[in-house]
């Protein structure tokens, strides 16, 4: 079967959140499951910095009065064929934000269906946000390529219907009053990252306003939980780590803590209660609790505390400012850096994810796969990969909270610190974590199910040759 993913993320290319892990992990699983898988994202200005990429193009195409190229790689780390969109509104050396983002992803887009039609032609385009939420739409001129469309984060929705009118080419049939509602009512099937949030974001708690259209839908909407690259992402092997180790070996895990204090310039003690935070700064990932409960849960224990990532300026400057106040047991990195989050993963002994809502995580994943145990709220893709800690039955790999509610938070993080001084217990937790199966295979094979209730099964065949059109540089 011949897949198009199409995204504006694809990790270790480029990532800010989720979609970047999927997208840069799911097509190499289902490639080795035998299907014909491909990618098409953004040609960014570091990419160059990351991967080799041909000089030349492999093809031309006009789109929204714009003349682009495509530039055909291999994914890294694998043998799955990369095409890169080139056009100079993706030479900045950013992602997102900037006053063309809904311009450029919604050309972006354009530019992938007309890939689509005219160079590569799939049996299925998997799309993921709003950035290629017009291609559902537009794909209905064409039945012999069905979409699906997932959903990473229905916060963000993409450009408003009038706006879209003033810009590209919305049809007749079109419905929808965003890209991400116009994306919902046209493709073929619609999923999430994790079968909680698929359930959550039909209430209005959840829903950002879509909560009636997606139950509308429901009969083509579910959730697919998330997995993790198992092969990057193991401390047995993971050459980011001063020593490297197993469930079995965990003993071997304290050289990373101990190495990890001395990197942040924390007080050097492996007895010491070390917890940390990978995260965007954002209310989303209830930074805002964390800010009202820290200075005291600093202050009443002996713990130390590691915060990496960036974000809201507000929620920056706050982390700063709380650091400052307990220098050797607290440091605050904004910045990004995956070398540094593996460490993290790796020496701290818990890891927080309070989170306001969370379409699957993967954080969480992670960590239990590095021995960090987390400490959640119980929302979207949390419910579906964390249980809460029952040390009497030797059961669950964390400790979780329902209220969003500083008390709630508070009251876990307390009971974890107190849960760190009984080693054996602990140690049995942090090992139940690590065994977790977190791959990509059961995931893929939903996925392969879903591929096939919308195209059927299809007999082996020779891949197309793509069309050599545009060719001559415009």
């Amino acid at each position: 079967m011949r897949i198009l993913f199409v995204a504006a993320e694809a990790a270790p290319l480029a990532k800010v959140g989720g979609m970047g892990d999927v997208v840069g992990a799911l097509p190499k699983v289902l490639k080795k499951m035998g299907h014909d898988v491909r990618i098409f994202m953004p040609y960014y200005g570091f990419m160059p910095d990351k991967i080799d990429i041909p000089k030349s193009p492999i093809w031309y195409g006009t789109a929204m009065m714009q003349n682009f190229a495509v530039y055909e790689t291999v994914f890294p780390n694998s043998d799955v064929p990369l095409y890169l969109f080139g056009h100079p509104s993706f030479w900045p050396r950013r992602i997102y934000y900037g006053d063309d983002e809904d311009w450029r992803f919604t050309l972006f887009a354009n530019g992938a269906a007309e890939f689509a039609w005219n160079y590569w032609k799939p049996h299925i385009i998997h799309c993921h946000d709003w950035h290629t939420g017009m291609i559902p739409v537009w794909m209905q001129e064409d039945t012999d390529i069905k979409t699906i469309f997932t959903i990473h984060n229905l916060a963000y929705q993409g450009p408003w219907r009038w706006r879209l009118e003033q810009i590209t080419w919305c049809p007749w049939y079109m419905q929808g009053h965003n890209t991400m509602s116009a994306a919902v009512q046209s493709a073929d099937w619609v999923n999430t990252v994790s079968p909680t949030y698929a359930d959550q974001i039909k209430t209005p708690a959840y829903g950002e306003q879509m909560e009636g259209l997606l139950s509308y839908v429901s009969g083509k909407l579910n959730g697919i939980l998330n997995g993790i690259d198992t092969n990057s992402y193991d401390p047995a092997t993971d050459k980011h780590l001063t020593k490297n180790y197993t469930a079995d070996t965990i003993d071997d895990r304290r050289f990373n803590k101990i190495a990890l204090q001395e990197e942040l310039g924390l007080e050097v003690n492996g007895s010491v209660f070390l917890f940390g935070l990978v995260s965007r700064l954002v209310e989303q990932k209830g930074i805002d609790l964390i800010i009202q409960v820290l200075d005291r849960f600093m202050a009443y224990t002996d713990a130390q505390f590691v915060v990496l990532g960036l974000g809201d300026p507000y929620y920056e400057n706050q982390m700063w400012q709380i650091a400052t106040r307990y220098r050797g047991r607290m440091s605050a990195y904004i910045l990004q850096s995956d070398a540094l989050a593996r460490r993290i993963y790796a020496g701290t002994d818990a890891f927080l994810m309070p989170s306001r809502f969370e379409p699957c995580g993967i954080s969480q994943m992670l960590a239990m796969r590095y021995g960090c145990v987390p400490i959640v709220r119980r929302t979207g893709g949390l419910v579906d990969t964390v249980s809460h800690h029952e040390p009497m039955d030797h059961e669950g790999t964390g400790f979780c909270f329902d209220r969003y509610e500083p008390l709630d938070l508070y009251t876990s993080m307390v009971r974890t610190w107190e849960s760190f001084r009984y080693k054996k217990e602990w140690r049995e937790l942090q090992q139940r974590g690590m065994r977790m199966d977190f791959s990509w295979d059961k995931s893929a094979q939903e996925y392969d199910r879903l591929y096939r209730s919308l195209v059927g099964s299809l007999p082996p065949s020779p891949t197309p040759e793509p069309k050599p059109t545009n060719l001559i540089k415009k």
